[in-house]
């Protein structure tokens, strides 16, 4: 049997956490709340304004039309959200979780069935919502829709600001930022620093997204993808702020956007400009990706409206499609997913490596 974290006789393990995206503070909260010693390092700033979680929010959706066992691991999403937002909320973040819901485009009556039979076999509210509510979404022709009022948006940013703060009251919690990680050993626990020390734990968890098949031998595949962030016309203002998500939209049903809640800016992006790439150096003709994005269609009367940045961004998948983390030696795991889901299935792979955790240090 391959050995476990072994913490000294009465005492809490010591885990080691690299990264402090959306993925390592969780983690660190999570080892906390479990009774571990909990160290994050990160190489910039605690939250990293770089890492793939910094952004102003991600969408929380649980359909998958087809799919009723992929909705239904979905849905506890729901649940877990609304559970850390109770937890790291307070009077500087607010709600961090807005249910504003999410609106999926399909392509006619029969996808709006199958669509619907999938929510009900997953135990998730959905119904047929009229395009035609929805004057300024860029819907194609014909299109249908179902909406679940459960989903909504993720104030991705404050989740990691109310995160660092939580860790930092607490005893358990130490997070050291502009520590830069230059080696895991997957068979001793201990990390090597860039300024030559080391620090060592019973459990090294590396969430270094993109960048973790520097660190540890997972294979991943690098995405780039380019987002475009928007401020409505004045007379649109209001009505931004409290729409929803939505998806499968433009004439291709490829572009998605997010709405302006909760003082966001509105953000769009297509699944057209998402491309791999084989590292993370200068993304190229940043103004072309973000013509493409603008012409996608995800918005109606674009030209209306003020284009405030564009942003590339970077995410990495397994080859076998999973978003937990996974064990790469016998005190080190890895999780190389990150990016929009990264970010949305981060609870549930948190909460079973916890559990693994726990497993091995008594196996």
């Amino acid at each position: 049997m391959t050995e476990g974290p072994r913490p000294a006789d009465g005492e809490l393990l010591r885990v080691v956490v690299v990264g402090a995206g959306i993925t390592g503070l969780l983690a660190a909260v999570r080892c906390v709340l479990a009774g571990h010693r909990v160290v994050v390092l990160d190489g910039g700033a605690i939250p990293h304004p770089g890492s793939t979680s910094f952004d102003q929010h991600r969408a929380l959706r649980a359909l998958v039309a087809g799919d009723p066992a992929g909705t239904g691991r979905a849905v506890q999403l729901h649940r877990r959200w609304r559970e850390l937002d109770s937890l790291l909320s307070d009077r500087l973040s607010g709600a961090l979780y807005r249910r504003v819901g999410v609106l999926s485009a399909l392509s006619g009556p029969a996808a709006v069935a199958e669509a619907l039979a999938t929510a009900g076999a997953a135990g998730l509210a959905a119904r047929v919502a009229d395009p035609g509510d929805y004057p300024h979404v860029g819907f194609a022709e014909g299109a249908a829709a179902v909406f679940e009022p459960q989903g909504g948006v993720l104030l991705a940013d404050r989740f990691l600001h109310a995160a660092v703060r939580w860790l930092r009251r607490h005893p358990l919690a130490e997070l050291r930022p502009g520590r830069t990680v230059v080696e895991v050993g997957p068979d001793s626990g201990r990390v090597r620093l860039a300024d030559g020390t080391t620090v060592a734990g019973d459990a090294v968890l590396v969430a270094a997204g993109p960048w973790s098949a520097r660190l540890v031998d997972v294979p991943v595949t690098l995405h780039r993808q380019t987002m475009v962030y928007l401020r409505p016309p004045a007379g649109l203002v209001h009505r931004w702020a409290a729409a929803p998500v939505a998806g499968g939209l433009g004439a291709d049903g490829r572009a998605w956007l997010l709405p302006s809640v909760a003082g966001t800016l509105l953000k769009i992006s297509t699944d057209a400009v998402r491309h791999e790439v084989h590292d993370l150096s200068d993304p190229g003709n940043q103004a072309r990706w973000a013509a493409r994005v603008l012409s996608a269609g995800a918005i109606r009367d674009i030209d209306r409206y003020d284009v405030m940045r564009a942003r590339q961004c970077h995410y990495a998948t397994r080859a076998d499609g999973g978003t937990g983390f996974v064990r790469v030696g016998p005190a080190v795991w890895a999780r190389p997913a990150s990016g929009g889901d990264g970010f949305r299935t981060a609870p549930l792979a948190v909460d079973a490596l916890v559990g693994e955790l726990a497993r091995a240090s008594i196996s």
